[in-house]
């Protein structure tokens, strides 16, 4: 899908490093090495059904810890924006204690959205627009107007429906069913390599919502591959080689590794050269990568030296996919005068949108009677692991 080179080189492993700077390329094992199984791509119904597009809604997008966005864009008390997965809404506040909390956009009293505007701030209270129910930012019903006199009605008992929270280095996380465990339980493998990324203190410098023709699977198989970097990004491929590179992570919920930048490039901008001041204490090896893992299910996150990008992505049908796109800086760097953000947003920008346009190629093929199946090869090896994740999730057995 989107970004493209995604720690899509020739080599991957499945490791859990003590010190992953200590000899690193020791841990690694050749991406040959991982064994394909003549995988093939995923059967036409899995990119066009709606039936299967439910069941991915219930069983995926309503069981796993979805990122929404950043603790930063409800900063302040009463700060809140709204997240729309399916058919679910969620006002997700900011409260007086100043912790984090998500409520369903539902009155308790006949269901009506309690709010329409995307993001807003909230001045003590949240009040529905029909009859007036008023909530704390707390999701305690405070008012109900006409109620003191019901026989056995208690404000106590009528609260807002809570959705589960948590954040991890400054995203916000919401889980719409019972999780299991912790974010950071579930991501616990990045940590040895975000932390170096100080990615809690970034500040976003710009956002880019971008509606594609495409399923949502398309995407992330496509983000987690660089198979396609030569012909589709040229500007890319002449900053970092397509085919270079490690994967840390070939199995499970999450996948990726790095790329390479090429001798004498900085990062990967439009100029070759850095665009903002570095995002944390890198050591020099890190320099020269860009790191790119996949999520799952909504999660792409990419850390170049200079900038972290991240994707999230929300199904809105089978061959339709909502996708928010995010560019984090060092604060420093947003009034630095010899800094130009920019010429790394609209490099991305450009590079997305060639993401966009192949998926949506690819989602029209698809959609012939005569499709079927195509070999995976050995560089794409993430995008079948994917695939297998998608398929234990589901409770599909494999096509192959």
């Amino acid at each position: 899908m989107e970004p493209p080179a995604t720690g899509n080189g020739t080599t991957a492993s499945h490791f859990r490093p003590v010190n992953p700077f200590e000899d690193a390329m020791a841990t690694f094992v050749r991406r040959t090495d991982i064994p394909l199984d003549a995988a093939r791509t995923l059967p036409r119904e899995y990119f066009l059904s709606p039936e299967i597009f439910g069941e991915e809604r219930d069983k995926i997008f309503y069981r796993n810890w979805l990122c929404v966005g950043r603790e930063e864009q409800i900063a302040n008390t009463g700060d809140y924006f709204l997240v729309n997965s399916g058919t679910e809404s969620v006002i997700v506040v900011r409260d007086q204690t100043g912790s984090v909390r998500a409520f369903h956009n539902t009155c308790r009293h006949r269901g009506t959205r309690l709010c329409e505007e995307h993001q807003g701030q909230f001045s003590e209270t949240i009040q529905c627009p029909y009859h007036s129910w008023t909530y704390g930012l707390d999701g305690r019903l405070l008012g109900a107007p006409s109620t003191h006199d019901l026989e056995g009605f208690n404000k106590a008992d009528w609260p807002l429906m809570a959705v589960a929270t948590d954040t991890w280095q400054g995203f916000i996380f919401l889980h719409l069913g019972a999780p299991a465990a912790p974010v950071a339980s579930q991501l616990s493998m990045l940590e040895y390599r975000v932390g170096m990324y100080n990615l809690k203190s970034l500040r976003s410098a710009r956002q880019i919502v971008y509606d594609v023709k495409a399923n949502w699977k398309l995407l992330i198989e496509n983000y987690s591959e660089c198979y396609h970097c030569a012909p589709v990004h040229p500007a890319l491929a002449k900053l970092s080689p397509p085919t270079s590179g490690e994967n840390d992570f070939s199995e499970g919920a999450v996948l990726g590794g790095y790329m390479e930048l090429n001798e004498g490039k900085d990062s990967l901008t439009f100029t070759g050269r850095a665009c903002g001041l570095p995002v944390g204490e890198l050591p020099r090896t890190e320099h020269d990568r860009v790191y790119y893992y996949s999520i799952f299910p909504n999660f792409l996150l990419s850390l170049h030296p200079d900038y972290v990008m991240f994707h999230t992505l929300w199904p809105q049908a089978p061959d339709q996919t909502r996708v928010t796109c995010d560019w984090l800086f060092n604060p420093e760097t947003l009034n630095h005068p010899e800094y130009n953000p920019g010429d790394g947003i609209d490099f991305w920008d450009m590079t997305n949108r060639q993401d966009w346009h192949i998926c949506e190629a690819s989602q029209a093929g698809i959609q012939s009677r005569f499709y079927k199946p195509g070999a995976y090869s050995h560089r794409e090896a993430l995008p079948m692991q994917f695939d297998r994740e998608l398929l234990r999730q589901l409770g599909h057995p494999r096509h192959y």
